[in-house]
């Protein structure tokens, strides 16, 4: 029996020691091997981190005109284990920050480790409210993004989100470029989680953001941007659309799209009955209104597209100039009639009078002489088929038929400019690559990266143009297009004592039963070595509807305006 007690007692001191013995190897394994892991840890429980935002690089314009800034804002909150005083926070929040009593209570009594109460605030108020030295409120400096212009070139720009990020335009596009990076304030925090007096505090600074350089001129943009708006409210439009490009590298001068919206209030519809929206209406109507008709959206360009046809043909050699054509007003293809503009017909007429006229039967007769396969060979050859890959997100591309879905009936109604759609950039760039030589451009705005010292620029570069039809196709279509506003349609567009070409057009909208058109007009100047190009789209307008009568005068404006401005003066040329 006391044999058993002993034999007992000896295995449960044996057992104590086996297990003192692995928790003594425990603690050591923990204070040796795993001792910084868990200092760590601990120091991460004492730690408080907030983060200090980096100010956003600066959008200039090509002459360094700021378009985007930063204004200093603040972010207002509140720490729940440090505020001794709840009921005096909360009315003293409340007051300055404008705020109903019971949002500020609720921010101010949930329990986290930091509970924002407000973001954006003005500074002066970030400042009197750390002037009232309340515990657990705690006031950091941050950056809210700032248009010196509101409206202008608004759908070209964008804006950014409450986090600072780009969300559209330009914005969105070279936010990497513009958004730096974010530095961090380490504070040290008791077991309570209050911050302790004068401990260390690690600071890590932030980076600013580079700035960036673009190509839009704000003088040029207003008047663009003013020319549009004046269109249209005189024509009652649904919108209407501005580019202005340099034709010998792509720099997009302006682009103005009205009607435009308040960058620095751009969740604020424009619309007169936009309290009546639901949330999922309202979020619709602003997808619609920070939309960008010149590049998201496409169209059939009408006429305009005939430079396109003649181009081709040009540099097929499929016609020349001095070529004769019949138009009785009409022409038959297969089962179709299709008819002229002029019901009475044009008569017979050379091909240079054909584009002058605008005569869609000429058009079909060139189309049919370059075939399908030509045809659908110079689009391509052309850069119609891709993107331009301009540098704004949500570029749309061109709406075409498949080579062997296509008969003669689509040939011709294509070679006029029906039946295939393309956005407002494509058309002006490849119009442009038809009248400077023949060599394609890349239509951007991106010029040059800044860094935020100024130290270090760096050029952006686009790809180099590749040749779409010969230099001698090329000054023939300047020439035909001269001819066009000298002596055809788009006289309107004449302006005295300089040499302007263009193409005019009056495109239907579908379904053509509703009757609804697209008048345009895209002209170049000086016709004889273009430098700048232009083109307007108006939708929907209401009365007379032609492109010659109602948009050419505007491109002729324009160009009055903007030219001595760009050092191009008149020549002693006269207009008749």
């Amino acid at each position: 029996m006391r044999t058993s007690h002993r034999a007992k007692t000896a295995v449960l001191c044996l057992l104590l020691c086996l297990c003192m013995a692995g928790l003594m190897g425990r603690l050591a394994y923990l204070m040796i091997w795993r001792a910084e892991e868990y200092s760590e840890k601990a120091e991460d429980l004492h730690q408080r981190e907030r983060t200090i935002k980096a100010a956003r690089g600066r959008i200039l314009d090509a002459n360094g005109v700021v378009l985007a800034a930063n204004r200093t804002v603040c972010t207002v909150s509140v720490i729940y284990s440090q505020v001794t005083d709840r009921e005096h926070v909360i009315r003293v929040l409340a007051e300055e920050l404008e705020m109903e009593e019971e949002t500020v209570r609720r921010r101010v009594e949930k329990r986290s480790s930091r509970e924002i109460v407000r973001t954006n605030v003005d500074k002066a108020v970030g400042d009197r409210i750390r002037e009232y030295h309340l515990d657990g409120v705690k006031v950091d400096e941050d950056y809210r993004r700032d248009y010196p212009y509101g409206e202008l070139a608004s759908k070209v720009l964008g804006f950014t989100g409450g986090d600072n990020q780009g969300i559209i335009g330009l914005e969105v596009q070279y936010d990497s470029v513009l958004k730096g990076t974010n530095g961090t304030i380490l504070t040290m925090a008791d077991a309570a989680g209050v911050e302790i007096e004068n401990a260390f505090e690690d600071r890590i600074e932030p980076v600013a953001g580079n700035d960036l350089r673009v190509s839009l001129d704000v003088n040029i943009q207003k008047y663009a941007q003013q020319a549009a708006e004046e269109t249209m409210e005189r024509k009652g439009a649904k919108k209407v659309s501005v580019i202005i490009m340099n034709l010998k590298d792509g720099a997009i001068l302006a682009m103005a799209n009205v009607p435009e919206f308040d960058l620095n209030d751009p969740f604020t519809l424009n619309l007169e009955n936009a309290g009546a929206l639901s949330a999922s209406e309202k979020q619709d109507q602003l997808n619609q209104m920070w939309r960008n008709p010149a590049i998201n959206d496409t169209y059939e360009p009408g006429s305009t597209a005939k430079i396109i046809t003649a181009a081709a043909a040009l540099e097929a050699g499929v016609v020349s100039l001095e070529d004769t054509f019949s138009c009785p007003g009409f022409r038959i293809v297969e089962d179709r009639k299709i008819r002229c503009h002029k019901v009475g017909g044009h008569g017979t007429e050379t091909f240079l009078e054909g584009v002058m006229n605008s005569c869609n039967p000429v058009f079909i007769d060139v189309g049919q002489r370059l075939g399908i396969d030509r045809y659908c060979q110079y689009f391509e050859q052309f850069g119609l088929k891709k993107k331009t890959g301009i540098d704004l997100p949500g570029e749309a591309g061109t709406i075409m038929h498949r080579k062997e879905n296509m008969g003669l009936v689509e040939l011709a109604t294509v070679s006029f400019g029906q039946s295939f759609q393309i956005t407002p950039i494509q058309l002006i760039a490849t119009a442009a690559s038809i009248v400077n030589g023949g060599r394609r451009v890349t239509p951007h705005f991106g010029v040059e990266v800044i860094s935020a010292d100024g130290a270090n620029v760096r050029r952006l570069s686009y790809p180099a143009g590749e040749r779409i039809i010969s230099e001698e196709t090329s000054a023939a279509m300047r020439q035909v297009l001269e001819s066009v506003v000298s002596e055809g349609g788009g006289k309107k567009a004449a302006i005295e004592g300089y040499r302007i070409g263009g193409k005019t057009a009056t495109s239907e909208k579908l379904p053509r039963s509703l009757k609804k058109y697209i008048s345009s007009f895209i002209g170049f100047v000086p016709a004889d070595d273009p430098q700048v190009i232009a083109l307007i789209t108006i939708d929907e307008p209401q009365g007379v509807y032609y492109g010659g009568t109602i948009a050419a005068p505007v491109i002729a404006d324009i160009f009055r305006n903007i030219l001595p401005y760009l050092g191009m003066e008149q020549s002693e040329l006269s207009v008749d």
